[in-house]
């Protein structure tokens, strides 16, 4: 997605994990632990993967997306799908989203990553200009833009 930023990936600590479970430190039923409620949202609201389950190596993996944030409201804390991200990434400022793969066969569930999304990562950075700066600096530099000019100044 286009305004995806401060992206957190988990694939390290899943790393951990499973070499937790081969070693015999950690129990399949300590990993292999997925809620009613998350498998759930994996049936209805998850993105299916082509990635096998690293557990039972039966089921492909399902992503299920997870989202938070101030402006949401009632609907934090709502599973929603690629589709429905994008919708939201347009009309809301910033919304945080966690991604949590899942095994509906095994029930193995782990966080993929994070990241943030929203309108504000349209807006700002170092190649746009507030309007009324650039506005001016094209009348004032006869049609040099007002990151040009800056350049020329320096």
């Amino acid at each position: 997605m286009r305004t995806q930023r401060q992206v957190v990936d988990y694939s390290l600590r899943k790393r951990v994990a499973l070499r937790e479970l081969l070693a015999g430190r950690v129990g399949t039923y300590d990993l292999c632990d997925a809620s009613p409620y998350l498998k759930n949202a994996a049936r209805f609201h998850g993105e299916p993967t082509d990635q096998r389950c690293p557990i039972c190596r039966s089921e492909n993996l399902t992503h299920v997306h997870y989202i938070y944030g101030d402006e949401l409201k009632q609907s934090a804390g709502q599973a929603r799908t690629v589709a429905e991200l994008s919708v939201l990434a347009m009309t809301l400022r910033e919304f945080q989203v966690f991604v949590v793969e899942v095994c509906l066969g095994c029930n193995w569930n782990h966080l993929v990553e994070q990241y943030l999304l929203g309108r504000d990562g349209l807006t700002g950075g170092a190649e746009s200009a507030p309007e009324h700066e650039t506005q001016s600096g094209v009348a004032a530099a006869g049609g040099m833009s007002a990151r040009r000019r800056r350049e020329a100044q320096r």
